[in-house]
């Protein structure tokens, strides 16, 4: 009998173990489960359509559901959370967002590909409307209400990393203005401190206000905003936060069912990328990788 392979995810790691494998098996049954509306989505684009660079909304989607089976005959279940995998009896517990029923799934194989969250941090007033993050359609699509409805025209972005600099930059030829608070001593972590002085001296120049060597302490609500206040007792007032501080793999799945995790906090796999289950994979960011110099296993987010 052909084999039935669940996919809990199906952005970047899900998607492409799909089409992969019905490349290599045009037998087996598929099933893709995604919690959110969108499949396949071109994340790194977002902040570029904020700043309308990429002017049409619909280039960031690669695929959707329809397109996506048509092409690799996957049966793909949007806004059908996975909450738990019993792996005694090979099955998964699936919630319908859009009826708001569950149901269970049984597997030959189970594939993870849950990706990562946004980091935020434990501080107080983290839970106000106005403090956002950016890393998926509706986060961008929130961001831009708030722009276009709301009629923001400032900002703080936290965190002066890739995602941190390219929102910044689209949200300054959008005319908005933009204060960029990062907690270390410089912005691009990746790059020499000699070097990122001329990215500091480029943002400056381009009317972007750079608090460097300043953490985060709080946020607090205003009448038409929000309040940043600084570790330093700096307040920096604005119409919208956005926090891009990193991310961290999204293992609840695996360690609620009892998978191995490492120290760092990422799935366990060996070179095939399985799991301490021989019958669940792990692909993407919720596991840890080999470094092709040094060998040693690694996670590859921030």
């Amino acid at each position: 009998m052909p084999k039935k392979v669940l996919i809990v995810g199906g952005v970047a790691g899900g998607a492409s173990c799909a089409a992969r494998l019905r490349r290599l098996d045009e037998f087996a049954e598929i099933i893709m489960f995604e919690k959110g509306e969108y499949i396949s989505f071109a994340n790194c684009g977002l902040p570029y359509h904020i700043g309308g660079v990429i002017e049409d909304r619909g280039q960031l989607l690669l695929q959707t559901p329809e397109s996506f089976y048509n092409r690799f005959r996957v049966d793909v279940r949007t806004r059908n959370e996975v909450l738990s995998i019993d792996r005694d009896h090979k099955q998964v517990l699936v919630k319908n967002h859009k009826t708001q029923t569950t149901y269970k799934e049984g597997y030959d194989v189970l594939v993870l590909a849950t990706g990562s969250v946004p980091v935020r941090p434990s501080v107080p007033g983290i839970d106000n409307p106005k403090v956002m993050t950016l890393w998926s359609i509706p986060d961008m699509d929130r961001i831009i209400e708030a722009l276009e409805k709301d009629g923001a025209r400032s900002a703080v972005v936290v965190g002066g990393g890739f995602i941190g600099l390219e929102l910044a930059e689209n949200l300054k030829l959008r005319g908005i203005s933009v204060t960029l608070v990062e907690a270390a001593d410089q912005v691009m972590p990746p790059l020499d401190f000699d070097m990122a002085q001329s990215v500091h001296k480029h943002l400056i120049d381009n009317g972007i206000a750079l608090i460097l060597k300043d953490g985060l302490k709080a946020f607090s609500p205003l009448d038409k905003g929000i309040r940043v206040t600084l570790n330093s007792g700096k307040n920096v007032d604005a119409y919208m936060a956005i926090l891009c501080i990193g991310i961290r793999p999204n293992t609840a799945l695996a360690k609620d069912c009892g998978l191995e995790i490492s120290e760092r906090g990422g799935i366990v796999t060996d070179d095939t990328l399985q799991t301490s289950d021989e019958n669940i994979y792990a692909v993407g960011d919720i596991v840890e990788t080999v470094h092709y110099v040094n060998k040693e296993k690694k996670l590859i987010i921030p």
